[in-house]
């Protein structure tokens, strides 16, 4: 018999924290308005910054994924099937919003005048599919996803802090309004939940009887 053991407590308090964290975000941009809160967050921190939040960007892409891949494949492999799921829950939900929702205008499109935001030199910036954030999306879930898989306590604090850079990484560069982030945080606990079901179902079936 395959050992199976998740860290639920860990999960569900990550799951709070990302879902809280995204009704502020949602009531605030709703207080404020799309386009102040995202100029009011939009910072210039200085070439430092614009830098670090360049490559922090990138690990809401592919590179986390793979790591993860191959981290569970080698120590833990009974949870690829839960990490694959996530992974397809979230590219699925979020490109169906994207290409399904009215056009969502990105910053650079939304607002005509360059000079009111800060972008960074180099970035190319996109126009169109601004909800959810996919960026975003991939961080809260390999975060959450962490969270089931590691016990210990430090995992929620330490993945929260890495996910909500990400996140607020496309706002600082321009790529997305808060809301977005707040959306790409609530597909990423919904993906994770669903995967979570069905990886239970097969554990049941396949793993607790033999």
């Amino acid at each position: 018999m395959i050992k199976y053991k998740l860290s639920y407590q860990n999960f569900v308090v990550a799951s709070v924290i990302s879902i809280v964290s995204a009704m502020v975000l949602l009531a605030i941009n709703s207080a404020l308005g799309n386009l102040p809160f995202f100029l009011l967050v939009n910072n210039n921190f200085g070439t430092t910054a614009d830098a670090a939040f360049a490559f922090i960007t990138h690990l809401g892409e592919e590179v986390p994924w793979i790591i993860l891949g191959v981290i569970i494949l080698i120590f833990r492999r009974q949870y690829f099937p839960l990490a694959l799921l996530a992974c397809l829950f979230s590219t699925l939900l979020v490109q169906g919003l994207k290409n399904g929702l009215a056009e969502q205008a990105r910053p650079s499109k939304a607002i005509a005048n360059a000079s009111l935001y800060h972008s960074v030199k180099g970035m190319v910036l996109h126009t169109v599919n601004s909800f959810p954030s996919g960026h975003t999306t991939t961080a809260f879930t390999i975060f959450l996803l962490c969270c089931l898989f590691i016990h210990k306590k430090w995992i929620v604090p330490v993945g929260f802090a890495y996910a909500l850079a990400v996140g607020y990484s496309r706002v600082y560069l321009a790529q997305h309004f808060p809301k977005d982030v707040a959306g790409g945080m609530l597909v990423a606990v919904i993906s994770v939940c669903f995967a979570v079901v069905i990886q239970q179902i097969i554990v049941n079936k396949f793993y607790t009887k033999r």
